[in-house]
């Protein structure tokens, strides 16, 4: 077995405990690879290995990596979860099958305006600001609900949810809490009429906490790939 593929089952084994200690099907939890900076071959790898979904932080090397393994498109989930400049989403609307990190009715509007006919609609999460960080991309929490209703409407986009990065913190109780928050808000969504199921929330640090908040897709790319160059 692979350093690569021994790492995934760690991470696939830490997932279903952690979705067992908080009383939930480990199926239930989507395993996000990220891999930012990582070569196209190690993303082979992973995938040989079982993975299937994985998460590009930025355009250009997410692109050059969807080209370089293009043989296996059909079986790969691409997710865009790095910040996203209203410059730069054609390549986006045009390669990816999901954007995490919307969080402007401008950068929706341009991804469905973008998506080319044909294409299933691009799979989108509103990303929150949910402890109000200064120098955190993120809509405020009382925006999501207005921001939501707008993005639904828009054709060629499917809403699925909400993606958070909370402030680091130390103590697990402390890591529940924007997560917590973040389930509520989609609670509140779903309230009102929109049929959203995704809540994008943990990486490595505070996984367990996500998970145990309702998390369905954590981001974890260093346990899966090892340190970044």
């Amino acid at each position: 077995m692979s350093v690569i593929a021994a790492n995934l089952q760690a991470v696939k084994n830490d997932i279903a405990a952690a979705a067992q200690q908080a009383g939930r099907a480990p199926a239930d939890v989507i395993l996000l690879a990220v891999s930012k900076t990582v070569s196209a071959d190690r993303v082979r790898e992973a995938f040989d290995a079982g993975q299937r979904a994985f998460g590009e932080n930025y355009v250009q090397e997410g692109v050059e990596k969807i080209a370089a393994l293009d043989a296996l498109r059909s079986q790969i989930q691409w997710h865009f979860i790095g910040p996203l400049q209203s410059n730069k989403t054609r390549p986006v609307a045009e390669q990816f099958d999901w954007v995490h990190a919307v969080d402007r009715l401008k950068i929706a509007e341009r991804l469905s305006a973008q998506r080319p006919a044909g294409m299933p609609p691009l799979q989108v999460c509103i990303q929150v600001n949910i402890s109000d960080e200064d120098t955190k991309s993120g809509v405020a929490p009382a925006e999501v609900p207005a921001l939501a209703q707008a993005i639904a409407a828009l054709p060629n986009l499917q809403l699925r949810g909400l993606m958070a990065i909370p402030a680091p913190a130390a103590d697990p109780d402390a890591q529940r809490q924007p997560f917590a928050a973040l389930r509520a808000l989609l609670d509140q969504l779903r309230h009102s009429g929109l049929k959203v199921d995704t809540l994008s929330m943990g990486m490595s640090a505070d996984m367990d906490a996500a998970i145990a908040e309702g998390a369905t897709l954590v981001r974890i790319g260093t346990a899966i790939f090892g340190a970044r160059s």
